[in-house]
């Protein structure tokens, strides 16, 4: 069987740096690549966020990260209605 994506209208942060996003923490202050350390707390457990990656809200409230790449591949900014 095939199946089609519903369409299901989500908010997005494109994450950077500390700060962008207040769900994205940082797991070891000493590093001096911050980056290479930060996660957020997904449904599926913590998955390491790097700069440029999208934070998603979910359906369900929860977020998640998204790599441009396939952000790009699935989502296209929502057109205002007249």
């Amino acid at each position: 069987m095939k199946f089609v994506k519903k369409p299901v209208v989500i908010e997005a942060t494109q994450w950077f740096k500390m700060g962008d996003h207040p769900k994205v923490i940082y797991l070891d202050a000493c590093d001096p690549f911050p980056d290479q350390h930060c996660v957020i707390n997904t449904l599926e457990g913590y998955m390491r966020v790097t700069s440029g990656d999208w934070i998603i809200t979910g359906v369900k409230g929860e977020f998640y990260p998204c790599k441009p790449d396939i952000f790009e591949m699935t989502y296209e900014p929502l057109k205002e209605l007249p």
